[in-house]
């Protein structure tokens, strides 16, 4: 963004000029050319230094809510139609967020898998495919599976590592569970239970960051596959806020409060409800090893 020339009360020249830096922050310099490490006291009610911290904000806004709505096309693994891909991608921010995703796509050709790295109205999409080739395609709609849905997964993430692509939304190198066998008469997970926190609130404050509602005392993850929501749940404690929890069993069930077997619970499901349970649990008091003498 260019500079900006801020004016004074009186309206004229202040000396000073404000821009938008690429880090989204306001920056300005001084009258010969000397970047400040910040925007003088006296300019911040300026209404062009104003205008631009509004802008700064609702841009930081707008990334993630494409961060966020291109996280959960994968998470769904929903069909989202390629004239829509190739309309947003003008704006910098879609662009950030879907590209050097893995894509699938079906031109009527046959399905192709790769890396998405363009998008446009007349030439399609831009795919770089495990084969290394660049294609154009034209398809009705693309996929942006889930990671555990990829059965080249490793494949791709050495191919990507390759290719050095910096994914925004977390596919690649997301972290998957694939549901084992054996489950048959189970409905819930032992694996993230007993685990200590000094106070409730600690807990809950985790699952904030994390972004995971809590509801009734479980910390909840709802996804949608099979036509179907089902949510994972975490029981965390329903005590005073400021006592000790601990973290119990993980389940499954539908939108109904209906329990849903472990056998019945599908691979997104299973694996997104053990990423939370697992990140949630993470953050749990360790006791330090006390080492003989």
């Amino acid at each position: 963004m260019g500079w900006l020339d801020v004016r004074s009360q009186s309206g004229h020249a202040s000396g000073y000029q404000v821009r938008l830096g690429e880090n989204g922050r306001v920056q300005c310099r001084n009258g010969k050319g000397k970047l400040l490490s910040s925007v003088p006291a006296s300019l911040k009610d300026d209404p062009g230094v104003v205008q631009l911290r509004q802008l700064a904000e609702w841009l930081a806004r707008h990334r993630a809510e494409c961060l966020s709505a291109v996280d959960g096309w994968m998470v769904r693994s929903l069909p989202v139609p390629a004239a829509l891909i190739a309309e947003v991608w003008a704006d910098a921010a879609w662009a950030e967020a879907l590209r050097d995703l893995v894509v699938t796509a079906d031109d009527g050709t046959g399905a192709e898998t790769g890396f998405l790295r363009d998008a446009d109205p007349e030439r399609g999409l831009g795919v770089v495919t495990l084969d290394g080739d660049t294609r154009r395609l034209k398809p009705e709609v693309v996929s942006i599976p889930h990671p555990v849905l990829l059965e080249d997964l490793e494949e791709l993430r050495e191919f990507g590592a390759e290719l050095a692509v910096e994914q925004k939304v977390q596919q690649l190198f997301r972290q998957t569970h694939t549901r084992p066998a054996g489950l048959a008469g189970k409905t819930s997970v032992d694996d993230f239970a007993g685990g200590k926190f000094e106070q409730l609130n600690h807990a809950l404050s985790r699952c904030r960051t994390l972004g995971y509602p809590v509801r009734g005392g479980d910390a909840v993850y709802a996804a949608f596959e099979d036509g179907r929501a089902v949510e994972a749940r975490y029981w965390l404690g329903s005590d005073y806020p400021e006592g000790e929890a601990w973290t119990g069993d993980l389940r499954w069930a539908l939108a109904d409060g209906t329990a849903l077997p472990l056998a019945d619970v599908g691979p997104v499901a299973w694996s997104e409800g053990m990423r939370m349970a697992a990140a949630i649990h993470a953050g749990r008091v360790v006791e330090e090893a006390v080492v003989a003498p």
